[in-house]
């Protein structure tokens, strides 16, 4: 097996659909609304720096990097664009089509930002990777031991030996978890140009520290040019993992932690940071 081949020219669709039936089994719960994702997260101060403390900690030389649950691209289009090749892997069509968009309108090359579709758990590429990165909390939306070892396997399974695995969850904040119930969280109005929709969006959070699980309801509003109200809601599961559980994780899947950061500051975990940033290596075999 090649430590890394780039894709063809022009070769999303046949990855979008090549080697992937059955994919859709056990996926994870979170469907985010694909129109919606840019824009609900755009308030997100942490999202305008979790992508330049990586660029930090990736070599200047180009770097062959896989991004699971790409998404619609915010990640990955700057690290194509830092001269990095990169492939990213997500099992929402729809927000495929928006990451294709993206790139494009960005004049980036399939052949240095390729899209494939598939279960980051369980999907398998021909190619070795310098790096693997899992950001956002997206681990958190697998709640089962089973299949947190499942990703980390597959993480495993495409780097190069002494490859770098970047992850990026929130710390839990023990006060929270205390609640059994949370109600009207990170109140947030956005706008979607391509619909002509303003969307107003709360958050509610039902929290079962026994099952490590915490229930997260997204409520979404809005209304039409006739004044005609709109409601949606998304409801899913989102585990909590500690740091010692976390190293324990990745561990027993064969990577090593090599530094843990608490921020985007590059300030050392403890028991106030807000974020668990993990660097990790894969073993040498």
């Amino acid at each position: 097996m090649p430590l890394f081949n780039p894709p063809p020219a022009n070769s999303d669709e046949a990855l979008d659909e090549r080697r992937t039936k059955g994919y859709l089994t056990g996926m994870k719960q979170y469907r985010a609304i694909a129109a919606y994702y840019d824009a609900e997260n755009e308030h997100h101060d942490m999202l305008h720096r979790d992508v330049p403390m990586l660029l930090k900690h990736l070599p200047q030389r180009r770097q062959n990097v896989l991004e699971l649950a790409v998404g619609t691209g915010r990640p990955a289009i700057p690290l194509a664009e830092a001269g990095h090749r990169v492939v990213g892997i997500d099992y929402a069509k729809d927000m495929l089509d928006i990451a294709r968009a993206k790139r494009d309108r960005a004049g980036i090359s399939q052949r240095d930002f390729a899209l494939v579709r598939g279960d980051v758990r369980r999907k398998r590429l021909r190619w070795k990777f310098d790096w693997v990165v899992l950001l956002f909390n997206t681990m958190l939306a697998f709640p089962t031991l089973e299949d947190q070892d499942a990703l980390l396997r597959n993480v495993t399974r495409h780097l190069k030996p002494g490859g770098r695995f970047w992850l990026d969850i929130f710390q839990p904040n023990l006060s929270l978890l205390a609640r059994p119930r949370s109600q009207n969280l990170d109140p947030v109005i956005f706008y979607i140009p391509e619909l002509n929709r303003t969307v107003f969006r709360n958050t509610t959070v039902k929290r079962d520290p026994a099952a490590q699980i915490q229930e997260v309801t997204f409520r979404y509003r809005w209304f039409d040019d006739r004044g005609g109200e709109h409601n949606h809601r998304v409801t899913f599961p989102l585990t909590f993992i500690f740091p010692r559980e976390l190293r324990i994780l990745l561990e027993r899947n064969g990577l090593m932690l090599q530094k843990m950061y608490g921020d985007y500051d590059g300030s050392d975990l403890n028991s106030d940071s807000p974020r668990i940033i993990a660097l990790c290596r894969r073993r040498w075999r």
